[in-house]
């Protein structure tokens, strides 16, 4: 039997009036584990294209792109797809469901969360609502934070980035290193000494710019080290 016939099956107890997060919670051990992952992950992404408000046809598209969905089985998937929009349970049940099952292999929930950044970034935009659904949902996967932000920096164009990136420096570097590190940034970058060496203002533009986010990353290293 196909997955898709075991999903149709196992969505089939919605006519009993239970709810699909109900449905999941009874299909997390094996045989099912797979029907419970694919259920879950459409259910992710079709509350992921709902978190603005607004489910577009960019959006639509971006999940079917991720999760390869075959013609053959699109009536299925957009079944469960909608019912998922529907379900009154938050997208937590579903994110809670894949952690469960994936807590050993991290690789797997991340290229889910990568999934999660391409749905959203389908209609240009980047909504506020959107980052604190991928964010619940990286935090639901113990996700740490710097992996988090290295990741929405991939795919979001100004997104903020992570500040040991800003310094070229790894998140284990002696802060003595690290404000060395800073310094030097500062010293290069900064407008009167590149104004001495006769660089146009486009170049002393940019640079400026990279001074000001090296300043604001050191704030922020700086005081995640600071004594309470």
């Amino acid at each position: 039997m196909s997955i898709w016939l075991r999903i149709s099956d196992a969505i089939g107890a919605l006519s009993k009036g239970e709810s699909l997060s109900t449905v999941l919670e009874k299909l997390r051990s094996q045989p099912e584990r797979s029907v419970a992952f694919t259920i879950a992950v459409i259910g992710l992404g079709a509350k992921m294209a709902k978190a603005d408000g607004l489910v577009t046809k960019d959006e639509v598209a971006a999940f079917r792109q991720v999760f390869h969905i075959a013609k053959r089985d699109e009536a299925q998937a957009a079944k469960v797809f909608n019912l998922a929009r529907t379900d009154v349970a938050g997208y937590e049940v579903y994110a809670q469901t894949i952690y469960k099952m994936f807590s050993q292999d991290t690789s797997v929930l991340e290229n889910l969360v990568e999934g999660l950044f391409h749905i959203a970034m389908a209609d240009g935009h980047y909504h506020p609502a959107e980052d604190d659904f991928v964010h619940t949902v990286a935090r639901k996967f113990n996700i740490d934070e710097r992996s988090f932000r290295g990741l929405r920096t991939r795919f979001v164009p100004d997104a903020e980035p992570d500040a040991y990136d800003v310094l070229g420096v790894d998140v284990d570097t002696p802060i003595d290193e690290v404000r060395a590190k800073w310094r030097k940034i500062i010293r290069e970058t900064h407008p009167d000494q590149l104004m001495a060496q006769g660089l146009p203002e486009e170049a002393i533009s940019m640079a400026t710019k990279r001074m000001i986010a090296a300043n604001k990353a050191w704030e922020e290293i700086y005081e995640a080290h600071e004594p309470a």
